[in-house]
């Protein structure tokens, strides 16, 4: 006896609606994972930024003589540089007409 029809039906719209997800859905959920994790690791890189520089605040203050204004006024100075360095480093735009 030939196969029921049902069944045929049945594997048909399981295996469009699977090629369909596999060119959808899949992809978007990598991208989400993406997003996530690189939301996550700013996250975390930022506060390790702030943790290092309250230690190395701490650090300079013992090692330098003095008060504590002088290692702000060291770091600040650092940077100050660093972000004249790379706003001279940016990309320069055209003013539009």
């Amino acid at each position: 006896m030939p196969e029921d029809w049902t069944v045929q039906a049945a594997d048909t719209i399981e295996s469009v609606v699977g090629a369909v997800r596999s060119k959808t859905t899949d992809p978007l959920v990598g991208i989400s994972r993406w997003v996530v994790y690189g939301a996550l690791a700013a996250i975390v890189g930022l506060v390790a930024a702030t943790v290092a520089i309250i230690g190395l605040v701490r650090v300079l203050d013992v090692v330098l003589p003095g008060q504590v204004w002088v290692v702000y006024v060291i770091l600040g100075g650092i940077f100050t540089a660093a972000g004249f360095v790379l706003w001279s480093r940016r990309p320069k735009r055209h003013a539009a007409d």
